[in-house]
C-alpha cells in the first residue's frame, strides 16, 4: 500500500480507530485464552489453535510482561482489566520471588513450583518495569518495596564496578554461571544490548513513580554506556554482545531492536528531564530509525536480521519487530514532521494486518518465514507475550492524542 507524502487527519484518525480496536482484541484474547484456572496464574504456552500445553513451564518475562500489559490498560481508561494485573501480581509474588536468597526465579513449573532458579537479570528487569507499572495502577506500598528490591539486588551482585553496566545473570545464590545466555539462540557473554536496554526501560518506569537521584544517575549512565559502547557509531546499529571489557563479540545487527531502542532511549532522556540527553537522543532516535530501515522489505515489514561479516540476511518477520518499527517510525516523525516516517509506521501496520493478524483464532502470529509462510510457533509462550503489540497500540494511541484532535 503506497500513501501520499502528507497523509491527512482523515488517515490519522483512522489509525487511531484501528488501534484501539486492535488493542481491544489483544486484551480480551489474553484475557480468554491466557488464564490458567486450574492451576493458577496464566498457561506457559498456549498453541497456533488456542489449545494451552497443561505442563509447559512458566516463565517470570511472560508474567512481568502480562503484568506491564494489563496494568497499562487499566491505567488508559480500561479499567475491567485490573483484575488481570491484579492476578499477574499475586502470581509473581508467590511463585516467582524467592523469598530466600532475594530476586526472581527464571522460569516455574506448570504446577508454580521453582524450576530455573536462576537470577537472569534480564528478568529481574522485566519484573521491575511490570511492578513499577502495577504500582501507577494500585499505588500499593508493597508493589513499590518490591521493584526497589530488585533493582538494590542488581546494583549489588549485577553492576561491574570496574568497566560500567551489567553482567548477564547468576545462579539462585548470586554466585557466577558458565552459561549467561538467555536462549540457546544467544551468545554467552557477559553483557547484551538486550539486558541492558530493558534495564534502562525498567529503570526509567521505575524513576517515574520513585525520584530517586541515584536511580537517576543510574539512568545517565546506562545512556551513557548506549552512546559509547552499544551504538555503533558508524554504522548506526546497536552491537547486540560484548565481553565484560566491552569488546565487541557479534556481528549481527538486529532491525528490531534498532528501531526499539531508537525510540526507548530517548523516552528514557525524557523521564529523567535531561536536556542534553534529550538532544542526543533525539539525533540517535533517527538515526537508528535510519538503520533499521535498511532491514524493510518491499512491503514496509522489518526482516529478522543480518550477519554482515558473512552478508546473510535472515528474512523471516516477525511480530515483535512489526509492533516495535510502528512506533519508533512514528517518533521519527513526530520529531522531524517528515510525513516519509509517519508513512512507514502505518504501512508496517497495514503488514501486520494484512499478513500477521490470525483472523480464526486471534492475535498476532509469531511470523512469516523467509517463504512467507507462517511460523508454526505458539500464540502465547516463553517469549510470546501481548507486551510488543499492546504496547505499540498504546504508545501510539498516546502520541496521537497529543499530536492531532482525534475524532
Amino acid at each position: 500500500m503506497e500513501f501520499p507524502q502528507t497523509l491527512s487527519p482523515v488517515v490519522l484518525e483512522k489509525y487511531s480507530r484501528e488501534l484501539n480496536n486492535e488493542l481491544e482484541d489483544i486484551l480480551i484474547y489474553w484475557l480468554q485464552n491466557s488464564l490458567d484456572r486450574k492451576k493458577g496464574g496464566f498457561y506457559g504456552a498456549v498453541g497456533m489453535n488456542n489449545k494451552p500445553d497443561l505442563m509447559a513451564s512458566k516463565g517470570v518475562v511472560l508474567n512481568s510482561r502480562i503484568l506491564w500489559t494489563f496494568s497499562a490498560a487499566a491505567l488508559a481508561g480500561m479499567e475491567e482489566y485490573e483484575a488481570v494485573a491484579d492476578r499477574a501480581y499475586t502470581y509473581i509474588e508467590e511463585k516467582f520471588r524467592d523469598k530466600k536468597y532475594g530476586g526472581v526465579y527464571w522460569s516455574v513449573s506448570s504446577q508454580g513450583q521453582p524450576l530455573e532458579e536462576k537470577k537472569q537479570i534480564y528478568g529481574l528487569a522485566f519484573c521491575i518495569y511490570g511492578l513499577a507499572e502495577y504500582f501507577k495502577l494500585t499505588k500499593k506500598p508493597a508493589v513499590l518495596n518490591f521493584a526497589i528490591e530488585l533493582y538494590a539486588l542488581i546494583e549489588k551482585y549485577s553492576y561491574d564496578q570496574e568497566n560500567g553496566g551489567y553482567i548477564e545473570a547468576f545462579s539462585r545464590e548470586w554466585k557466577e554461571l558458565d552459561d549467561l545466555r538467555l536462549s540457546e539462540k544467544d551468545e554467552n557473554e557477559q553483557k547484551t544490548m538486550n539486558t541492558h536496554l530493558h534495564i534502562i526501560e525498567a529503570y526509567a518506569n521505575l524513576y517515574s513513580v520513585w525520584k530517586n537521584e541515584k536511580l537517576k544517575q543510574k539512568i545517565k549512565d546506562l545512556l551513557s554506556i548506549f552512546q559509547k559502547k552499544i551504538i555503533d557509531n558508524k554504522s548506526g546499529h546497536l552491537h547486540l554482545f560484548m565481553s565484560e571489557s566491552w569488546e565487541v563479540k557479534s556481528k549481527t545487527w538486529s532491525f528490531g531492536h534498532d528501531i526499539e531502542a531508537s525510540w526507548l532511549l530517548l523516552e528514557c532522556a525524557y523521564t529523567i528531564d535531561d536536556l542534553d540527553d534529550i538532544i542526543y537522543f533525539e539525533k540517535k532516535a533517527l538515526e537508528l530509525a535510519e538503520a533499521a530501515v535498511e532491514g524493510s522489505d518491499k512491503d514496509g515489514a522489518l526482516f529478522h536480521e543480518v550477519n554482515y561479516a558473512k552478508d546473510i540476511l535472515l528474512k523471516e518477520k516477525h511480530w515483535w519487530q512489526q509492533a516495535e518499527a510502528m512506533v519508533g517510525f512514528f517518533n521519527a516523525w513526530e520529531i522531524t514532521q517528515d510525513d516519509m516516517w509517519l508513512s512507514k509506521s502505518v504501512q508496517v501496520w497495514e503488514y501486520v494486518k494484512n499478513n500477521l493478524k490470525d483472523a480464526e483464532f486471534g492475535e498476532w502470529y509469531w511470523g512469516l518465514d523467509e517463504n512467507n509462510q507462517i511460523m508454526s510457533e505458539d500464540k502465547i509462550g516463553f517469549w510470546k507475550c501481548p507486551y510488543h503489540n499492546a504496547r505499540a497500540c498504546l504508545e501510539i494511541l498516546k502520541r496521537l492524542k497529543r499530536t492531532i484532535k482525534v475524532t
